[in-house]
């Protein structure tokens, strides 16, 4: 519990001097900096001084992450190559491409999106901690027991009651809570995913959400008849179109303020004439939900998620006699399409030449000008699979091992025995700095001690000895 309030302090201070006054003065115990000072991510990204030893190093009693020391237990999933991406906060950056992305979209509702007095109506927390509990992540968003959200082998936990937020998500209801209505969060998740150019276990939402009182909702319609929800005695069923206590007024309502202020935001960052459209979704927290797809080189690109907030979850945070929206977007899918970045792993670059294209005056025209393709170098690892076999749990290890020296892991060949109903896999590994072209040595002992490592760790058994 020591722990678990200190998190809570922790998460909430002050930050955000750059908010308007009126807002500083509502909504400044929310803020949400880590006390310590941002790290460097200088020697973190460098996968050519990764290896083997980097994965004993890990303490196997507890876990120290964001000036918590946490006990390890059975459900911990994190490992030393995740803990040393914590605290980098590549969208607080200046001049990194994930922080541009992040700042044009909230200039944009800083102007689109204005009270009364002519003020931003939306405020942003981008530090905080992602440090979360499975209630924070999970429970408070509704979130089923057995939604397959929640498994082990998809998520970054830190023991059976902290984790790695996989969303950020995972603030929305502290921060209705709180007493804020519309507000944007920003911040670096965690998930276990494949090995490919656009997969990468660390990478950046943006969340946003705006609730509505009746009168905010209702005030240009001289109607008093109105109403957000049904009267009493009068709820309806669930229908595809709305949840039961809403009216279908209020939801078509807040539809067109969501669809309208989330497709101009795409138009201010892409162009005025973008093409765009709307296809409906599920997501445990929003109904009504939709996704919205832009069209881009001649392609459907999905680039966003969004719905009508679950009332349960508003009721539960103080805040059910409003109605609202959420969205959330991934920051690294908006860059690689703006900017034309082909793989992901150069968000986590520190050379300057890649840098340095996004360090000019107007960068909303950059294109990423590629500095060099070193040549691959592939190796196949073949082995049989225990029955508690995971491959998140393989690829995390390749990761540990070989960092960003691995450009994908695929799966080329799988195979079952029908007598002793075994199951075999065969991995094909891409190996490929970004930084210099690699030996067949130093491939080779990066590789060996993946195999060395997939055996004691994971009990797989090699085909190829």
């Amino acid at each position: 519990m020591n722990a678990l309030r200190t998190l809570r302090r922790r998460q909430f201070k002050q930050e955000n001097m750059f908010i308007f006054t009126w807002s500083i003065l509502r909504h400044s115990f929310l803020s949400c900096r880590l006390n310590k000072p941002r790290v460097s991510c200088q020697n973190v990204h460098r996968a050519s001084s990764f290896t083997s030893t980097n994965v004993s190093e890990e303490n196997v009693e507890t876990v120290s992450v964001c000036d918590l020391t946490l006990p390890r237990d059975n459900m911990t999933t994190v490992t030393p190559k995740i803990l040393s991406r914590v605290g980098c906060q590549l969208h607080n950056q200046k001049h990194h491409p994930l922080c541009l992305i992040k700042e044009r979209i909230r200039d944009y509702f800083y102007t689109a999106v204005l009270n009364r007095r002519g003020n931003p109506l939306f405020s942003i927390y981008d530090s905080i901690s992602p440090v979360v509990t499975m209630q924070q992540n999970f429970d408070s968003l509704l979130v089923p027991q057995d939604h397959v959200s929640r498994l082990r082998g998809d998520n970054y936990y830190i023991n059976s009651e902290f984790m790695l937020r996989a969303h950020t998500s995972a603030h929305q209801h502290e921060l209705i809570n709180s007493g804020l209505d519309a507000f944007l969060v920003a911040g670096d998740v965690y998930r276990r995913d494949e090995i490919d150019s656009s997969h990468y276990p660390v990478f950046h939402q943006m969340e946003g959400v705006r609730l509505f009182t009746p009168h905010e909702l209702f005030e240009k319609y001289n109607d008093k008849e109105l109403s957000l929800f049904e009267s009493p005695g009068m709820d309806k069923c669930r229908t595809i179109e709305k949840q039961r206590h809403h009216t279908m007024e209020a939801v078509k309502l807040v539809e067109y303020e969501l669809k309208t202020t989330l497709v101009n935001c795409m138009r201010n960052l892409f162009r005025q004439d973008l093409e765009s459209r709307w296809v409906e979704t599920e997501f445990p927290f929003t109904h009504p939900s939709w996704e919205l797809e832009i069209k881009f080189q001649g392609e459907w690109l999905e680039v966003l998620g969004s719905g009508i907030m679950e009332h349960q979850i508003l009721n539960s945070a103080g805040a059910g006699d409003k109605i609202g929206y959420a969205f959330g977007l991934g920051l690294e899918r908006l860059a690689m399409i703006l900017f034309d970045i082909p793989d992901i792993r150069l968000f986590w670059s520190e050379d300057e030449r890649f840098l340095s294209q996004f360090q000019v005056a107007d960068p909303s025209n950059v294109k990423f000008k590629p500095f060099s393709k070193y040549p691959p170098l592939i190796q196949d690892l073949s082995f049989w699979c225990p029955e508690s076999y995971s491959p998140n749990d393989f690829f995390d290890l390749v990761r540990n091992v070989a960092g960003d020296l691995v450009e994908r892991v695929s799966i080329i060949d799988e195979y079952k025995n029908p007598k002793t109903e075994r199951t075999s896999r065969c991995y094909r590994i891409v190996y490929r700095s970004m930084e210099k072209t690699l030996t067949k040595e130093e491939v080779g002992g990066v590789h060996g001690n993946i195999r060395t490592l997939a055996e004691e760790k994971l009990g797989v058994e090699m085909r190829i000895k």
